[in-house]
């Protein structure tokens, strides 16, 4: 009898200890359940604050702009950056931590090169303004170059006789373009070979009749004579003056439309360029020339 009951509060004992074991291991893994839960749901507001961050970052490249065909292809390639790295966040399970730091270092890459971007851009928009200014004080100095040449044609005609008037060559639409390695006409001053102006000889019964040399003084933005290795020399109203090339032409009377090109300029730079074209008699006119 005494046994019996000796095992029965054994039993009682043993029948305790597992249901504290069993309370134990519950709460444990309540405990572990509600952890890994709380450490889900933070890294899934991490990861949903990291695409928050790359999107704020797709609008600001969006809103980015220039006037610049390299800094946009530029920003092309880092939009589409962007936008393959929010599809590859959101495809990533927030748990996969190594991929989610991989992609935070990316962001911060995106971000600097964003600003480098916006550095580039307003670097080259107080360029342009500048350049702007230089331009417009430039083709003031070109305007008030050419009235005063023209003033000084006006004197040597004067001076040189009615009949020598009469007789003098004179040209009209005078050109000066730029072209490219391609034979094409650029704008672009480093895409420059070589320069060309055109222009008509009037028509005049009067002129002499036989062969006519024409010479081009082509000046750049800092207002210095172009010359290449051929250098010539012409005598105009009786002093010598410096030419950047020239051409023979056989003028017969008639109205010849004639080129004469300049090559071998080492570089050319961005602005203004002028040219004034001579006979040995008279100067025949001038155009100017915008190069970026």
């Amino acid at each position: 009898m005494e046994e019996n009951k000796t095992q029965d509060g054994n039993l009682k004992k043993i029948m305790y200890a597992l249901v504290a074991v069993a309370v134990v291991l519950a709460a444990a893994l309540a405990y572990i359940w509600f952890e890994r839960t709380s450490l889900v749901n933070d890294l899934n507001l991490e990861k949903e604050d990291l695409t928050a961050q790359m999107i704020a970052l797709q609008n600001d490249y969006a809103s980015l702009s220039s006037d610049y065909d390299s800094i946009n292809s530029q920003l092309d390639s880092s939009r589409e950056e962007v936008s393959q790295l929010i599809d590859r966040i959101r495809k990533t399970d927030a748990t996969n931590r190594a991929k989610i730091r991989q992609y935070e270092k990316e962001l911060g890459t995106l971000r600097s090169i964003m600003r480098n971007y916006i550095v580039q851009i307003d670097s080259l928009n107080t360029l342009n303004k500048q350049l702007t200014a230089d331009a417009a004080a430039a083709r003031k100095e070109a305007a008030e170059s050419r009235r005063q040449s023209e003033e000084l044609s006006k004197t040597v005609e004067s001076l040189s006789g009615q009949v020598a008037v009469g007789a003098m060559v004179k040209g009209r639409g005078i050109r000066l373009d730029a072209y490219n390695a391609s034979n094409k006409v650029t704008d672009r001053s480093s895409r420059v070979v070589r320069l060309m102006t055109t222009l008509s000889l009037v028509e005049n019964d009067l002129a002499p009749k036989g062969p006519m040399r024409v010479y081009i003084r082509v000046k750049g933005p800092d207002g210095i004579l172009l010359t290449n290795d051929v250098q010539r020399t012409f005598d105009f109203n009786g002093e010598p003056m410096v030419c950047s090339a020239s051409r023979e032409v056989d003028y017969q009377g008639d109205e010849v439309e004639m080129s004469i090109y300049l090559n071998d300029i080492s570089e050319y730079v961005r602005g203004i360029y002028t040219v004034d074209v001579y006979t040995e008699q008279s100067l025949l006119g001038s155009a100017e020339l915008m190069l970026r």
